[in-house]
């Protein structure tokens, strides 16, 4: 066993067992903010050597003849694992007010299992802590308490059990072709040879949310807590694109399924009500362009999916955090019950614009330094209609993430009568204005020992190039004069959007009414059935004798049915025993004859048994 690290996953999903335990309210919140600052205080001290040259070899733990390997260091999991903590420091500031401590504790599992993920060096931890974070953040959803909280837990619990039981296959059977756990890149191809990688390919893409398997997150996230939601927009999606990056670079179905995503998250959120569910399609969007540089596999798209990662961890916290902090004050999240809201919350709803520009790509933000890569990307390897999709979902991101949204929060109408609106809790403004800093300084600053610095590859690019900001603030400028003339057109409209979930919920209930009827009803005939059979046999037990003369006339009935005067005897004497002996009727014998029968079944079990020997010896 090696351990010469200190694993800030473990040290965060361990330390949060102490959360309940301590009384104190303010040594309390210290304590919880303080557990994702000593991981990022271990992840500085790992990055500046402190712990020696450690790249592979950390958390080395024998187990069944394999290694587990649970602090693989390189740059592509130093990345992840940054922003990781850094967000978490965020969204605990944010989430300081909360006074339930199991949401604490499940919000710190949830972080701690993620950097459990892209710190897992073999396929069996991988999955141990995979399992960890789809439970973990189960608790997020269902503490806010509401029916449809509960119900939309059991279903995002459902998909992520299904995505990790074909995880866990996949694993298996590439274990058993290979003999190693290795979490390296898999094999890809076409063919059965290639199982193992498609299911567990498959079990990364439920988790990356990827159209059609995507349901879960814009049904889930919206019904979330407030600041839970905040958590679940950072962790699983994005711990799905680090194991993408790591085990598929390069598949191209991966490039097109990205692109396509990028889309169809863009067109689901223009047409949204809710503020959340809005933002949870754009999540969708978003890792679109993710998993389209994944499958692309360039270095440059590589380092783009990773930086887009990154930037997309703190530009969709904040945007969560804004609408969190609305549904906070308000109580409220649809389009149609908000609208005038901007004199009470200013400083909500600049901090969310911050957001909102990072989102969109403008300049100076943070997701205008990674975004474009991308879509550069995908330009080098001559591929149009990539290029067109990504594009246009930059235009409908600013549409509906950067305008529709706070148009019809903020603006849009008079403030309800029965709405009360006023800022957040302090502690929700300084969340979301350390996320708001830090994606201006990262847009504003990307370079030397900031982003681009931890990125896998060497960064050849150069985001502000002259070409690159005439494109972008030509988009954005045009949308923007576009919403403004159709603006009246895009305000929330109380309504539901058809996606892919209605076909899974209608063959669930279908599922559901087979197994209430139809199924029921036949084992309720076999259970009666097998009742019966029981029943005779406890009559035969009770009654040997009588059911011997029985057997005897019955057996007579039949064999001297063409004779009738032998017929009538045995049927007579048939009816006879019926009626005197009905089926409560217990006839008792002598002990002598219960000896003798009990054995001559004896001598008959063991013909048989011999004889059943011999026959097969």
């Amino acid at each position: 066993m090696v351990i010469n690290w200190v694993h800030p996953g473990l040290l965060i999903l361990l330390g949060s067992l102490l959360i309940p335990v301590i009384k104190h309210r303010a040594l309390k919140k210290i304590y919880f903010l303080s557990l994702p600052i000593a991981a990022l205080i271990i992840l500085v001290l790992t990055s500046y050597g402190i712990f020696g040259d450690i790249p592979f070899s950390t958390w080395r733990i024998p187990f069944l003849g394999y290694d587990l390997v649970f602090g693989r260091i390189d740059k592509l999991s130093m990345v992840f694992a940054y922003v990781f903590v850094i967000a978490a420091i965020c969204m605990n500031i944010y989430a300081l007010h909360v006074d339930r401590d199991w949401e604490h504790v499940s919000a710190m599992f949830y972080v701690g299992s993620a950097l459990g993920v892209v710190f897992a060096g073999d396929l069996i931890t991988l999955y141990i802590f995979w399992e960890i974070m789809a439970w973990s953040s189960l608790p997020l959803i269902w503490f806010r308490g509401t029916r449809k909280a509960h119900e939309a837990g059991f279903r995002y619990i459902m998909w992520h059990l299904f995505g990790g039981t074909s995880l866990l296959a996949g694993i298996i059977i590439y274990v058993l072709n290979t003999g190693s756990i290795a979490f390296e890149r898999f094999p890809w191809g076409f063919g059965w040879d290639y199982l193992p990688s498609y299911l567990v390919l498959l079990g990364f893409i439920i988790n990356a949310a990827v159209p059609p398997l995507h349901a879960w997150l814009p049904d889930a996230y919206p019904e979330a807590t407030v600041t839970g939601a905040v958590y679940m927009t950072a962790f699983t999606t994005k711990s799905a694109v680090y194991t993408l990056i790591r085990g598929f670079p390069g598949v191209e179905l991966l490039m097109w399924l990205g692109a396509i995503m990028a889309m169809y998250g863009v067109i689901y959120a223009v047409l949204e009500n809710d503020g959340r569910r809005l933002l949870a399609y754009h999540i969708i969007s978003q890792v679109g362009y993710m998993v389209c540089g994944v499958g692309i596999g360039t270095e440059i798209a590589i380092n783009g999916a990773t930086a887009h990662a990154f930037c997309h961890i703190l530009y969709k916290a904040l945007l969560f955090m804004g609408m969190g902090a609305v549904i906070e004050v308000t109580g409220r999240s649809k389009f149609t019950e908000l609208g005038g809201i901007y004199k009470y919350m200013p400083i909500t709803f600049w901090l969310y614009m911050i957001g909102a520009f990072s989102i969109s790509g403008f300049p100076l933000f943070n997701g205008f330094v990674s975004k474009t890569m991308t879509v550069h990307a995908s330009a080098l390897i001559h591929q149009p209609i990539i290029w067109l999709l990504l594009e246009g979902a930059s235009i409908g991101t600013f549409l509906h993430t950067g305008l529709k949204l706070p148009w019809n929060v903020w603006f849009a109408r008079e403030k309800p009568a029965d709405v009360e609106a006023k800022e957040p809790p302090k502690n929700m403004l300084a969340g979301m204005g350390l996320t708001a800093f830090l994606c201006v300084f990262f847009g504003v600053y990307p370079g030397y020992k900031i982003l681009y610095d931890m990125l896998p590859y060497p960064v050849h690019y150069e985001p502000y190039a002259l070409g690159h900001v005439i494109e972008m603030s030509q988009l954005l400028l045009s949308t923007f004069l576009g919403f403004w003339v159709l603006r009246g057109m895009l305000h929330g409209e109380p309504k539901i959007s058809l996606d892919t979930d209605w076909l899974f919920r209608l063959a669930g209930r279908k599922f559901i009414w087979f197994c209430e009827k139809p199924l029921i009803t036949f084992a309720e005939i076999i259970d009666g059935a097998l009742r019966k059979i029981a029943d005779f046999f406890a009559w035969l037990a009770n009654n040997p004798a009588v059911a011997s003369r029985m057997l005897v006339a019955l057996t007579g009935a039949i064999v001297f049915k063409p004779f009738h005067p032998l017929n009538e005897k045995y049927e007579r004497d048939l009816n006879e025993l019926k009626r005197v002996y009905s089926d409560e009727a217990v006839h008792r014998m002598g002990i002598g004859t219960g000896v003798l029968l009990v054995l001559i079944f004896f001598t008959l079990y063991l013909f048989i048994y011999l004889s059943y020997g011999v026959l097969w010896r």
